[in-house]
């Protein structure tokens, strides 16, 4: 009890120890100042910690790292130190600690299995990664086991075994049949979570001899499969028969019809079992039953309630999927599998045992000399976990002493550093299901104050809200931070503002007056620094005339107001919204400046209309809803305008206010809700009544501001929900006393008309603005930058006054001040105007021109005197037109190009030049008034440049080996042409192509006759011209030599190689490229080599497709010979084959391919027929006499045939090509030599070479072992598919009636294993 409580004061001294310390510093994440700072090293990225790689591929293992210095790396491997300077496989990448190791260049990845951990190091510590556990992939093959077919009787159930190879991570599982389908399943028929297929009961439709488990190891992109599995159900009424053909009349017999069975598991087995599964990771409880009918599954927690939210049931109710676990979800598991005939359960006990995991992870900790901080690192976990910690990678209890450190269980409390204490440490949180380690550092600085808000940053905010001023700083020791108003202001205190910690400044209700520079100031005892910043206090914004409730009738007109007042620095924008969404897209909603009316409405115009105001930094809305009212049915209510007010009255007539009051009209069955006050001044403008102002309707008295000199007459118009009344009788007159103005004219402005005058202009005033009779305008100038009196003149009401004989641009100072016959307005400001402009005098000099290229060139000019240009300098422009080309010494029509420079700029670029040109310019200043003179003209050429492609080219009379080619010379040879450049190369029908060949042609010729050619053969040409600076872009064309009518084979040089030397009618420079074939698209899309295999009642389609990719095909067919439409079935994807299902038996079909989205594009039909309709009950003829007579006859006259064709082989050896085109009509028919793809000679071994990677398929479509041993190939009749020893599915097409010519050289690839798995899973 003693230990406890001494324990207990330790806790508690501590906790007080920890509250009274020094909080640590903030970095603030500016990228300049954490370049500048020193830091221990951070780990940024590493590869995860159990980490599966690809034998085939090189292993990359990541560590990255950041600090100040860069750190440098280092690695463990297996808990030793793994020197890579000794391993010529490994090699680490620049800057970076990641690994890579080359397997691909003969490493094995099983040799470099283990657990790797990666070191980061500089000055002021060492993290480390996480232990990064590096396992190769697998996808070992299937064991080979003899599998015996399962013969079930109807109702019983039965389990179907995968056990697949156990691999690395493990294959997901499926089950397909012999046309890789999936398998259907159901609450009867399902696959478990271990892989095997659950029958709950089995049907006579279950019996197949193809039930096939696949193994897709996702990691390796490989595909196992499993062989086979045949299931033969026994119904009762075949089991009937079969009894009843094999007993007497007098025997008993006759099985018993299908009994109903009740459920019973078929896994999980016995009543209870138990499953352990870790936090956050998702829990899967399974339950399969047996049982006829099919047994339901329902899933209850004893004691409680299945978690909502997180709970899913899978694989028809049978798989519960419980996510993100917790421990709460520990308990029992019941699932209950009942049909009519009774109930089956069993008990899952659930346990929830959890990895460690973070509640406080250490944080990094900035110090200064002399501070204290903590490291806490706290984790939880089931079991509990085990905290340990390291310096710097290395256990604390053997590392270095720090006097400043000290370790008390998951804390680590530091007192009084100094920067040697500077390391980074390591939290290790670990339990038996897994850890945590964290890095976290120690970083002592000493720096002076830093401020990282940017200098004279200004903010701007609304009256009468916050004001935040930043004062982004850094410093260790923390600095303290003061802030002024103005540059030498006192220091900021008191209740009006708020300092934060950050060294912003709030200002909670910034006033008008509170704009101005502020300045912020923080010190350290390292040094003092100061920033300043500008705050503007702006208006805000407000709608002083709000949009109102409005009824109206249908089709009627309504209008809301939105009458709003803003600061005029800002600008502001309105939008409209109905029911908080655009307004309608109709031409009977019109949005003036300050109102949105509706025309001719509609009920569908019912709803809320809000007027949103916006500024950059404010926004306010009002809303008003429109109740749309059908026209009354009968005259009992009268819902209108209210009457007119009358008797208006004014009261306490003072200098600059008044009183009216009046009596309201009848508000006609809709209450009076505001009214509207107008005026007309009979004085300025009489007839024009003006908004006054705008009262609620329960008032009939207010209190008006008046303007001096008006003569006042006020009416008043009632508004209720249906409308505005008409206008009240005007009130008596009221004439108010004059008095001087309040304000001068706006918008001054002076500018000359002519070179010696001065156009001073001004908005004058409105007339009740004046304030008094005898409105006149006091106009004063003098010229800037001269010591003269002003010059002053009173005009009457106008809005100009011309000044004569002035200089020619001069800048004024000008004022307009007002006065009528009380006196002035107050003084006015003055603003600057110039006299009138002349045109510039002088031209630009010392032109020059530099050429860049033959269509780029730069002009430079001496600027002229700004006293000369006699105006506001507006640029040059620079004047420039093609004199001649050099090329062809013709002469055109002169078109001048014009390009403006804005500003003083002394130079320019002239785009868009021809080459091979000679051109001409000028340059000229340009003011207000015009263009000065011209400067001398500029002579310059451009260079030579690549031609344009040549004009045409044709390619004609094709022969067996020749083709004539013309061409035109280019439309812009740009230069004086050297020659021609044609190069060509042949194209077989795999679309590759041949090697290259290239000719040179003098510049003078246009035709061409090539001679030598192969026959029908496909070239392609490239044609282009050139001049001494390079070739221009080239005209490509493609041409075919035609075919040898009488089907025979001419010798030629080079035969057997794809292509032979060719002979021209010049004599040409040659140049050869090595002659590999490359893949180029077709010329057009086709469908070829439609290919069927039929059977009784279905037929498999393949075809041969050649275009673009990404085709959706589709098949169509019908009965050959018949009138019916076609009928259209489309494939899935892009497959290249379909398997056509119903069909009748004995029965000749025609099916033709082809592709959607191409139109009148589909292959050649073809025609096949069914197999004839087969009785239900057979006999076996393979026990019959006759048939094993008829089969040893055919074995022994094909023993014969082989032995004739052997002895004329050894006879025979190589034969000439002619006989083997004598054989094949088809011209195109070659074959290809294995090794390099080109064209080779016929020989009596061809049919006995192996197949070689990369060869062609054999047309009967067998796939060869070495090109993939899990290979899923196209199918054809029947379900016997043969297997190699390891699984792998070699089946081939059968029912095949002929053997198909190839096309050319096309190859016929296998489709891939994986693509084709793809495609179906």
């Amino acid at each position: 009890m003693m230990k406890k409580k001494r324990l207990s004061a330790s806790k508690a001294s501590l906790v007080l120890f920890l509250c009274q310390m020094i909080s640590a510093l903030d970095v603030p994440l500016d990228s300049k100042l954490l370049e500048e700072l020193s830091q221990p090293p951070t780990i940024t990225q590493q590869s995860p910690k159990d980490y599966i790689v690809d034998p085939r591929e090189n292993i990359v293992i990541q560590c990255e790292a950041k600090g100040k210095p860069p750190p440098s790396f280092s690695w463990t491997r297996n808990g030793t130190h793994f020197d890579i300077d000794k391993d010529a496989q490994v090699t680490m990448k620049p800057n970076s600690g990641t690994l890579v190791i080359n397997i691909m260049n003969g490493g094995k990845a099983e040799a470099y299995e283990g657990i790797y951990q990666c070191t980061a190091r500089n000055e002021r510590g060492a993290a480390i990664s996480n232990n990064i556990v590096i396992r190769p992939s697998r996808s070992p093959l299937w064991t080979k086991e003899k599998l015996e077919p399962h013969q079930v009787r109807e109702g019983d159930s039965l389990v179907l075994h995968c056990r697949p190879p156990v691999g690395l991570p493990p294959p997901i599982i499926f089950w397909m049949d012999n046309a890789f389908q999936r398998l259907p399943q159901s609450e009867r028929v399902s696959q478990g979570l271990n892989g095997d297929l659950y029958f709950s009961n089995v049907q006579p439709e279950d019996t197949r001899e193809d039930y096939i488990c696949y193994a897709r190891f996702n990691h390796t992109q490989t595909i196992q499969q499993k062989q086979p599995i045949s299931v033969k159900v026994f119904s009762m009424d075949s089991l009937n028969d079969t009894i009843a053909a094999n007993l007497s009349d007098t025997d008993i017999y006759g099985a018993k019809p299908v009994t109903e069975k009740q459920p019973i598991l078929l896994t999980p087995t016995g009543s209870t079992s138990t499953k352990v599964e870790l936090r956050g990771s998702v829990l899967l409880l399974e339950c399969i039953a047996a049982g006829l009918p099919t047994p339901g599954i329902h899933w209850i927690k004893e004691g409680g309630e299945l978690p909502a939210n997180r709970t899913f049931f899978e694989n028809f109710k049978k798989t519960l999927k419980i996510i993100d676990v917790s421990e709460a979800d520990s308990g029992n598991y019941k699932c209950i599998a009942r049909n009519i005939l009774g109930s089956a359960y069993h008990v899952i006990s659930v346990t929830v045992k959890a990895a460690p995991y973070w509640i406080t992870a250490p944080r990094n900790l900035v110090l200064s000399p002399g501070e204290d901080g903590t490291l806490i690192c706290r984790a939880n976990g089931n079991p509990k976990p085990n905290i340990s910690w390291l310096a710097n990678g290395v256990p604390i209890a053997i590392a270095p002493e720090d006097p400043s450190r000290k370790v008390d269980g998951d804390t680590i409390i530091f007192s009084h550093v100094q920067e040697r204490s500077s390391a980074v440490y390591q939290c290790n949180a670990s339990n038996e299901y897994g850890y945590l380690l964290a890095n976290a550092f120690v970083n002592v600085l000493a720096e002076p104050p830093r401020i990282l808000t940017p200098v004279n940053k200004l903010y701007q905010v609304i009256a009468d809200s916050p004001a935040l001023l930043d004062c982004a700083y850094f410093g260790s020791p923390k600095p303290e931070i003061e802030w002024f108003k103005g540059v030498k202001g006192s220091i900021l205190r008191g209740n009006e503002y708020v300092f934060h910690d950050n060294g912003t400044l709030e200002i909670p209700v910034a006033q008008k007056d509170s704009t101005g520079t502020y300045t912020c100031v923080a010190r350290n005892e390292l040094g003092k620094i100061q920033n300043e910043v500008q705050l503007e206090v702006k208006d805000p914004t407000m709608i002083i005339k709000q949009p109102e409730y409005k009824v109206i009738q249908r089709y009627g007109q309504v209008s809301f107001e939105c009458i709003i007042k803003h600061d005029s620095t800002l600008l502001a924008t309105v939008t409209w919204l109905k029911d908080n969404d655009e307004l309608p897209d109709d031409e009977r909603f019109l949005v003036g400046k300050d109102n949105l009316t509706i025309m001719n409405v509609t009920d569908k115009d019912d709803g809320t209309y809000t007027c949103i105001v916006n500024t950059t930094l404010d926004s306010v809305s009002a809303s008003a809803v429109l109740t749309v009212v059908a026209a009354p049915p009968t005259p009992a209510i009268i819902y209108a305008r209210p009457n007119p007010p009358f008797d208006l009255e004014l009261t306490g007539q003072l200098e600059r206010s008044v009183e009216l009051s009046w009596i309201p009209g009848d508000e006609n069955n809709s209450p009076i809700t505001s009214f509207v006050i107008e005026y007309e001044d009979g004085l300025h403008e009489p007839g024009v009544w003006h908004y006054q102002t705008e009262v609620p309707g329960t008032q009939t008295t207010v209190q008006l501001k008046l303007s001096p000199y008006v003569n006042y007459s006020f009416r008043v118009i009632a508004v209720n929900e249906i409308g505005r009344s008409q206008p009240s009788e005007p009130s008596e007159q009221y004439l108010t006393k004059s008095a001087n103005p309040d304000e001068n004219p706006s918008n001054v402005q002076g500018i000359g008309s002519e070179p010696d005058n001065l156009v001073i202009t001004w908005e004058p005033l409105k007339g009740f603005q004046s304030n008094g009779p005898g409105l006149q305008y006091k106009v004063s100038w003098r010229q800037k930058d001269v010591d003269d009196e002003w010059t002053s003149v009173i005009v009457a009401n106008v809005s100009k006054y011309i000044v004569s004989g002035t200089p020619t641009f001069v800048p004024y100072e000008i004022k307009v001040q007002a006065l009528n016959d009380l006196g002035y307005a107050p003084e006015p400001s003055e603003v600057i105007g110039h006299s009138g402009e002349d045109l510039p005098m002088v031209a630009p000099g010392n032109v020059q021109v530099h050429v860049i290229n033959s269509t780029l060139a730069k002009v430079h000019w001496d600027p002229v005197p700004l006293k000369t240009v006699r105006g506001h300098l507006q640029g040059y422009k620079v004047y420039y037109w093609k004199v001649q080309s050099l090329s062809r010494r013709s002469r055109r029509h002169v078109e001048k190009k014009i390009l403006t420079f804005r500003g003083n700029k002394t130079f320019g670029m002239l785009p868009g030049l021809e080459p091979y040109s000679s051109y001409k310019l000028n340059v000229r200043v340009v003011n207000g008034k015009g263009e000065g003179p011209a400067s001398p003209d500029k002579v310059f050429k451009t260079p030579e440049g690549v031609p344009s492609s040549p004009s045409f080219l044709k390619i004609t009379n094709p022969t067996l080996d020749s083709l004539t080619l013309e061409w035109g010379s280019p439309t812009h040879p740009n230069g004086v042409l050297t020659s021609y450049v044609l190069k060509f190369q042949p194209i077989n029908n795999t679309h590759e192509l041949g090697p290259l060949v290239e000719i040179r042609i003098p510049a003078n010729e246009s035709s061409l006759i090539l001679k030598n050619l192969n026959y029908s053969t496909r070239y392609k040409f490239y044609f282009n011209a050139q001049t001494s600076v390079g070739s221009g872009s080239q005209i490509t064309e493609e041409a075919v030599t035609i075919m040898d009518e009488a089907g025979i084979l001419r010798p030629a040089v080079g035969a057997g190689k794809g292509y032979s030397e060719t002979l021209f009618a010049t004599s040409p420079v040659m140049h050869t490229v090595r002659p590999t074939f490359y893949k180029v698209q077709p010329l057009y899309p086709r469908i070829r080599n439609v290919t069927t295999a039929a059977a009784e009642t279905y037929a498999n389609i393949s075809w041969e497709y050649e275009g673009p990719d990404h085709a959706n095909f589709y098949v169509e067919y019908g009965v050959a010979g018949s009138k019916e439409d076609w009928k259209k079935e489309i494939v899935n994807g892009s497959r290249s084959f379909f398997v056509l299902k119903g069909l009748t038996p004995g029965t000749a079909y025609k099916v033709r391919v082809g592709a959607e989205g191409l139109s009148g594009f589909r292959s050649s039909e073809d025609v096949f027929e069914t197999g004839p309709a087969m009785a239900s009950r057979q006999v076996d003829i393979a026990t019959q006499g006759w048939f094993i007579g008829l089969m040893c006859a055919v074995a022994l006259l094909i023993l014969i045939l082989l032995i004739v064709c052997f002895i004329r082989r050894n006879k025979g050896g190589k034969y000439p090509v002619k006989e083997k085109e004598d054989a094949h009509a088809d011209p195109e028919i070659q074959p290809m030599k294995e090794d390099d793809g080109t064209f080779g000679e016929y020989s009596d071994a061809e049919d006995h070479k192996p197949l070689k990677k990369g060869s062609r398929t054999p047309s009967d479509r067998t796939v060869k072992k070495e090109d993939s041993d899990d290979s899923l190939v196209d199918y054809g009749e029947g379900v016997n598919g043969q297997f190699n020893e390891d699984g792998s599915f070699i089946g081939q097409y059968s029912g095949k009636k002929e053997k198909e010519p190839a096309e050319g050289n096309e190859s016929s690839e296998a489709p891939s294993p994986v693509n084709a798995m793809n495609s179906f899973v």
